[in-house]
């Protein structure tokens, strides 16, 4: 078929692209075309000859895509040609603009008034053929659009024409008949060359070497498949481990290649022996065609469904399952290779479409079944990756539509094909079975990635989960469009028209966005960005440490070089990439305005961020208070601040609060803080004693400063003690919890020594109509419930009209009235 041929056609002008001499050679080209003038009587004579064949639409096919092929090379020139003298335009331009306007009063020197006469002549003139060359580059584009909308129309018509059914009766004995003449014709043209003495004489000559060559393709055809089948079962025999299955896969390629080349061999015995016509040559091309597409669905089909119960199957299906699979998908392989091959015996014989049709109507009607069955086995692992749930993957859901879409295309085909358009359903049937092939050959590149990567970084089970094989799925995904479009009926011409636009780029307004801008502004933007940090780094680790600036200020500094770095990287690269700002003032006018109504949090959270970078009444590290959360700040943002709580949760604090709000830092400039301990002891202690101990507490502690000196306050006298603090400076105010615990142990300590009594509350509990507990006995009793403080001493307890005047603790009864 044309499609398979056009496909491969491409396939090969990659792969020659790719070599050494390729690029060079067309640089060399574009070079020496660029040196040529332009004949613009030449192109005359084309683009007049372009516009009667467009006009008349009465040329062949293949005569207008060889018209077109010349019109691209001359717009190909003409595009250089629009770029020439521009740095001499620019260089005029440039003076022009020195000399300025002339002046409408007409006061000016005869001399600049010449000149600048002389330099718009200058610009005219250089301009010109640039203008010329702009004025050629429509007129060729415009030709090559009115080709191309021809031909898409050819191909239209001829996949909407309205043919015999195949099921007419009437039209199978024409079919048989002309299917039994190709055969014949066949047989005379090899009998006609055999009786050629010529021929046989040379043929006799080359028989032992065309029956060695013979043999061993026979041998590979027929035992290639065993031998790759062997060798890779007795790699994975020790088991499957990632380099195991990676050398394992690369084996199985033999199943293809290996049979394949032997029936290249065996095709090329045949024509080596000089027997074959022209029709036999053009079959054994469609054969070997017929063949690759045979031999890659097979190994296809062994990949997707495997045999063996290995980790990581394509598909989750059972064994039955893959089984089926691997039928279906070389039954339709070889379907779709015998519709290949019959579709080129019809211009080789030249059957009538008539007959055509109904010697492939049964192949196609094949097809669809095959095809039908196989969307079955993909529906079957979709339904077995749905959980209980009913939640599905994307790739479930994918599956899902492939299924719809190959079963709709099972039906659709033979139907079209039974009312008589059989060539939109060749059309319909052929490619599908190519595009599920190439996607079938994505899955598996897709798990050889991922195996390699695993290899590569020893994670197993992370490596399908993974980043960077997604990553690589997603570019082989997009290069692999421009086959599925040649698959689906594209020209190559079509490809390289849209490569041509997307390199030329598209204009937004005056301003021209193409790849090569792109690139300019990642890569000045890049490095911009990469001087920035480098410069950050040098200042964080060796500038800086080495100045006065406390901690807060080198983040601040830090900081402001990026923003500013970070700031100078974008203007520079949108200048070096050539895009003009200015014809974008008004969207930015818009933008503006949008952020005043709709971003005005983030923006006063920017702003409010900038001025803590400048004022810094907060640095990273310092302890400080906000909204009632108090915590560690651990790093200042654009937006906002990350404060780390005591119990290690982190607060995201926004910067317009910092700003508007209050906020208490306890480390500001030094970490230098105030301790208070508060202590009660009981009614009756000697105040002095109590003083002096906890003076020589707060003094004997190594975090306390020795100036100012720690302070002992008597507060005044509380409900039941006389209440003290202790008031002391340290030199971390971060240690303030432990050192109130140092002391508190400490002075419970030294109470105990010295016999001071720390008081407890006491708390009477009053029993009314004791009578009606249960029991019925009378209780009339006083509980008390103290709560001690360093005391380890058991307290008895007193009847209520023991203690009912002691309010001060002290045993006596002059407390006051309770």
């Amino acid at each position: 078929m044309r499609l398979l041929r056009t496909l491969l056609l491409f396939l090969t002008l990659i792969m020659a692209s790719g070599l050494a001499g390729g690029p060079l050679q067309w640089a060399a080209n574009a070079q020496q075309q660029q040196a040529e003038p332009i004949d613009y009587d030449a192109w005359e004579r084309t683009a007049l000859r372009a516009e009667e064949a467009v006009e008349a639409e009465r040329a062949s096919t293949p005569a207008l895509e060889a018209l077109r092929s010349d019109l691209v090379t001359w717009r190909q020139r003409f595009q250089r040609e629009e770029d020439a003298n521009a740095n001499t335009i620019a260089t005029v331009q440039r003076q022009l603009e020195a000399l300025g306007p002339a002046p409408e009063d007409g006061g000016e020197s005869a001399e600049i008034a010449q000149e600048r006469e002389q330099l718009t002549a200058r610009l005219a003139e250089l301009q010109a053929p640039g203008k010329r060359a702009e004025l050629a580059y429509s007129r060729a584009d415009g030709l090559i659009r009115g080709i191309d909308q021809i031909v898409r129309d050819r191909q239209t018509d001829e996949l909407l024409e309205f043919g015999p059914s195949p099921v007419n009766p009437t039209l199978w004995a024409d079919a048989a008949k002309a299917l039994i003449e190709g055969g014949t014709a066949l047989v005379s043209e090899f009998r006609s060359n055999l009786q050629n003495q010529l021929q046989r004489e040379q043929a006799t000559g080359r028989l032992p070497a065309l029956v060695t060559f013979g043999l061993l393709g026979l041998l590979f055809l027929v035992r290639g498949r065993a031998w790759s089948r062997k060798l890779s079962n007795r790699v994975l025999s020790d088991g499957q481990t990632t380099g195991r299955w990676i050398i394992g896969f690369m084996v199985s390629l033999g199943s293809l290649i290996v049979p394949l080349i032997g029936f290249i061999i065996i095709v090329l015995v045949i024509q080596a022996s000089g027997l074959t016509g022209n029709r036999i040559r053009q079959l054994l091309q469609e054969l070997v065609l017929a063949a690759v597409i045979f031999m890659a669905a097979r190994w296809l089909a062994t990949r997707v469904f495997p045999m063996d119960e290995m980790r990581g199957l394509p598909l989750n299906l059972t064994s039955e399952g893959r089984r089926a699979g691997r039928w279906y998908g070389a039954s339709l392989g070889l379907a779709t290779a015998v519709l290949h091959l019959f579709d080129g015996m019809t211009d080789v014989f030249g059957w009538s479409a008539a007959s055509a049709n109904v010697i492939l109507f049964p192949i196609l009607v094949t097809m669809a079944f095959l095809l039908w069955r196989l969307a079955r086995l993909l529906k079957a692992h979709a339904d077995a990756g749905t959980d209980d749930s009913g939640e599905e993957t994307y790739r479930t859901k994918s599956t899902r539509i492939l299924v719809r879409i190959l079963v709709v295309l099972a039906v659709v085909a033979p139907v079209l094909a039974l009312i008589g358009y059989f060539a939109l359903a060749k059309f319909l049937l052929f490619p599908s079975v190519l595009s599920l092939m190439l996607l079938a050959g994505l899955l598996i590149l897709q798990r050889v990635v991922v195996e390699l990567y695993a290899l590569i970084t020893g994670n197993l089970e992370g490596a399908a989960e993974s980043l960077i094989p997604v990553l690589i799925g997603a570019a082989l995904v997009i290069l692999s469009m421009p086959v599925f479009a040649l698959i689906w009926g594209a020209r190559v011409t079509d490809l390289t028209e849209l490569w041509t636009q997307f390199v030329d780029g598209v204009y937004i307004g005056e301003t021209r966005l193409s790849p090569v801008i792109f690139l300019t502004l990642a890569a000045v933007f890049a490095v911009g960005l990469v001087a920035t940090r480098l410069l950050q780094a040098a200042l964080k680790n060796t500038v800086l440490p080495k100045t006065r600036i406390d901690m807060g200020g080198r983040n601040a500094i830090v900081s402001g070089v990026g923003y500013v770095g970070i700031f100078l990287a974008a203007i520079i690269a949108i200048t070096s990439a050539g895009i003009d700002l200015s014809s974008l003032a008004i969207v930015a006018g818009a933008l503006s305005v949008g952020i005043g109504f709709g971003l005005q949090n983030i923006v006063s959270n920017f702003v409010a961020g900038i001025i803590l970078l400048i004022e810094r009444p907060i640095s990273e590290g310092d302890w400080i208070e906000v909204g009632g959360q108090h915590g560690y700040v651990r790093h200042i943002s654009v937006r906002s601040t990350r404060i780390e709580t005591f119990d290690r949760t982190d607060v995201i604090v926004p910067n317009a609060d910092f700003v508007s709000g209050t906020v208490t830092n306890y480390t500001r400039g030094n970490t230098v803080g105030r301790v208070i301990v508060p202590v009660g002891v009981a009614y009756g202690t000697d105040t002095r004693k109590v003083e002096k101990i906890l003076h020589e507490i707060a003094e004997a502690h190594p975090m306390v400063l020795v100036n100012p000196a720690p302070a002992v306050v008597f507060q005044g006298f509380g409900a039941s003690s006389m209440d003290f603090e202790i008031r002391a400076i340290l030199r971390d105010v971060n240690w303030v919890l432990d050192v109130k615990s140092d002391m508190n142990h400490e002075i419970a300590r030294r109470f105990a020594e010295e016999g001071i009594e720390i008081p407890y509350a006491q708390r009477d509990i009053w029993l009314r109509n004791p009578e009606a507990l249960r029991g019925g006995g009378v209780v009339s009793a006083r509980a008390q419930h103290k709560d001690t403080k360093g005391s380890h001493e058991a307290r008895r307890e007193h009847d209520v009209s023991d203690d009912a005047g002691d309010g001060d603790a002290d045993g006596g009864g002059d407390g006051g009235p309770t």
